[in-house]
């Protein structure tokens, strides 16, 4: 994907954009291959949102781990997976951003049925909906039944962000807040890389320790469930918030999959309907740690 795909995809007017550019790639090399050998986890469904590519503060290393060590029969990309808002304000593409969309390109051509509902950061492909792309089912929002036969309502959120839908300016004035809280962040986890220490969300800290931010949260939650139950369904699944959460509320199964700027996190089927919050550094951390220990060499004599 070249630098001037993306810019024309976020700044065209909706008649101007032409999401067939965005799949031109799909035959080529990622910058990163992806390892041979890998034993991938294999889950019923996988659930990813909020990964603001096109942002310095998207974790794409992480995400391309992730993507490296798991697999499912069906992948739900929940929205705000490229940042149309920043990428209009100032372009930025690295290698890495690459490689995650050929990675989710490649999962469609090998038969992983993929399932795409833009949010309000890449709302440009809204206009696309109802469409398949390069494998790839581009929708509003999708029903996914488990395998313990629950129907969930899968859908991005911000139809339920009073501050996105009332107050557009006020979103964009938080975003530019957010951002810089996300360059500080940046900062801090490359002196906790060079101290060994694992990856830290200073801003995921920082929203937990806000009341307004956490009562705020807490609404969001309780109004997406009553929507989900308004219409007839057991659970919802979405994103949105960068909080990723399971919770029972007032009977229905409310779901958010997280992000991969702060808290790195996505959500899971199991082949039995058992659903999970996967948080990925965790998971790093303690794949580190198990790995067995290098046995040191010794000369014979």
């Amino acid at each position: 994907m070249t630098a001037t795909t993306i810019a024309r995809l976020t700044t065209a007017p909706p008649n101007g954009a032409d999401i067939t550019d965005l799949f031109d790639f799909a035959a080529s090399r990622p910058h990163r291959p992806e390892p041979e050998g890998n034993q991938r986890r294999r889950y019923r469904a996988i659930w990813i949102s909020d990964v603001h590519l096109g942002t310095r503060g998207c974790n794409a290393d992480l995400l391309i781990d992730f993507l490296d060590h798991v697999d499912s029969d069906t992948m739900y990309l929940v929205g705000d997976m490229i940042d149309g808002w920043r990428l209009k304000k100032r372009f930025y593409w690295p290698a890495a951003h690459n490689d995650v969309v050929w990675r989710l390109m490649k999962r469609a051509r090998r038969g992983t049925r993929m399932v795409y509902i833009p949010g309000n950061h890449d709302e440009m492909f809204r206009q696309f909906a109802g469409l398949d792309f390069g494998g790839i089912q581009i929708r509003r929002k999708a029903i996914h039944e488990t395998a313990d036969g629950r129907r969930l309502l899968v859908l991005h959120g911000d139809e339920f962000d009073a501050i996105t839908l009332a107050h557009t300016w006020l979103a964009h004035v938080g975003d530019a807040a957010y951002t810089a809280l996300m360059g500080l962040n940046r900062w801090v986890n490359a002196f906790r890389r060079r101290a060994g220490m694992p990856y830290w969300s200073l801003s995921k800290h920082a929203k937990a320790k806000v009341k307004n931010a956490v009562a705020f949260i807490s609404r969001f939650e309780e109004v997406v469930a009553q929507a989900a139950g308004s219409r007839g369904v057991d659970g919802v699944v979405c994103g949105h918030i960068h909080t990723a959460e399971m919770r029972d509320i007032a009977g229905v199964a409310y779901y958010n999959d997280g992000d991969w700027v702060e808290g790195c996190t996505a959500l899971v089927e199991h082949h039995d309907g058992r659903m999970e919050l996967l948080h990925w550094a965790d998971e790093i951390a303690r794949r580190d740690r198990d790995a067995p220990a290098a046995v040191p060499l010794t000369l014979a004599a």
